[in-house]
């Protein structure tokens, strides 16, 4: 959690520069702070799934993705596990 706000500190400590340098008020960093968390997890959400379909692309390529173990109902790993 401490990285996480190290990150949005600095980003907006250049955010407050830029504001200032093209001559904008600051205060528009408090409305830009209340939609910044929801654009960033959907840039987070869009990322990840990105990378699993890229992932499960390579894999279907490469002849290691088995659909048999993909769709398997699980049900005696949970027998197993209780």
């Amino acid at each position: 959690m401490s990285l996480f706000l190290y990150v949005v500190e600095v980003g907006l400590v250049t955010l407050s520069m830029v504001l200032t340098s093209v001559g904008l008020p600051v205060e528009g960093i408090a409305l830009i702070m209340g939609i910044d968390r929801l654009l960033d997890m959907t840039r987070t959400v869009v990322n990840i799934t990105g990378d699993a379909v890229c992932t499960l692309i390579v894999a279907k390529k490469e002849k290691e993705f088995d659909q048999e173990i993909f769709y398997n109902d699980n049900s005696e790993l949970e027998e197993a596990a209780i």
